[in-house]
């Protein structure tokens, strides 16, 4: 297993989750669109009926949701981080994507973009609430296009296909490198923070591709992650609105902060905070 994510860059692990851990979560999903686990910042003013498909993705459940926590903590996915990372790790954001039939994907792009660490520790982990397939908008990956550990430079894009998030270019890689990762709900595509990958649109009739996306790092590592504050040197900054998931916290003396909120990202029709 760690052969092959040390080449290719990811992985999928098989029944990451159980199916009535996956049919809790799926609830979860619902009460957090709905308003029923507090506020979402950016979501709907008033939720309508099919209040799922108001939402592209929200950020941060697992600071309202118990079940979103405790997705974090899944044995099975803990196993695999610890093999992956090193024996101490830590969480800093989850995001729940649900993607209903003709909404967009997202171009290319590598998660370390979005949040640098240190050390390149930093792992995805994709756990798919429903199956997720070519037509619904599963993931497409760059297979060990990690290896350079080198981040592309990015550019403002209009392709309908893909929501508002810039994408990446000028890669030695083409989309017919590109291979789709196709798993049963349940399974989590694990990946490294630098693996270029992508979603298409989800092209069916009628359904919804949701998915639980966690991000995690070595705890031995700082997190130079978000605004830095006022007066404190960028070189020190250590983002500490985190989660330990395994092992011990080397910076357990600098306490933790509770910084984050649930809020929404919308498609290019309803804005975005990217």
């Amino acid at each position: 297993m760690i052969e092959s994510y040390q080449r290719d860059g990811f992985l999928v692990l098989d029944q990451a989750l159980p199916p009535e851990q996956v049919t809790a979560l799926r609830t979860a999903a619902e009460q957090l669109c709905r308003g029923d686990l507090g506020p979402v910042e950016g979501g709907p003013a008033e939720p309508a009926d099919d209040v799922l498909r108001q939402y592209l993705c929200i950020h941060q459940p697992h600071k309202v949701s118990d079940e979103a926590l405790a997705a974090l903590h899944a044995p099975r996915i803990v196993d695999a981080l610890t093999a992956i990372i090193g024996p101490n790790v830590k969480a800093m954001q989850s995001m729940l994507f649900i993607k209903s039939e003709g909404k967009p994907g997202q171009a290319w792009h590598q998660d370390e973009f979005f949040i640098p660490t240190r050390d390149r520790s930093l792992t995805a982990v994709w756990i798919a609430l429903d199956d997720a397939t070519i037509e619904n908008g599963c993931l497409w990956v760059l297979p060990g296009s990690h290896r350079r550990g080198v981040l592309y430079p990015d550019r403002e894009q209009d392709d309908p296909r893909f929501d508002c998030t810039v994408e990446l270019f000028d890669f030695p890689y083409s989309d017919d490198d590109a291979v789709p990762v196709e798993v049963p709900a349940g399974s989590a595509v694990i990946f490294n923070g630098y693996l270029l990958h992508r979603s298409l649109p989800n092209t069916t009739r009628r359904g919804l591709r949701r998915a639980l996306a966690n991000h995690y790092m070595s705890a031995e590592s700082l997190l130079p992650w978000q605004t830095v504050p006022s007066g404190v040197h960028v070189g020190k900054h250590d983002y500490r609105d985190i989660v330990m998931v395994a092992g011990t916290d080397p910076y357990a003396y600098k306490g933790l902060d509770d910084l984050a909120r649930p809020h929404s990202r919308r498609d290019k029709d309803g804005g975005c905070d990217r």
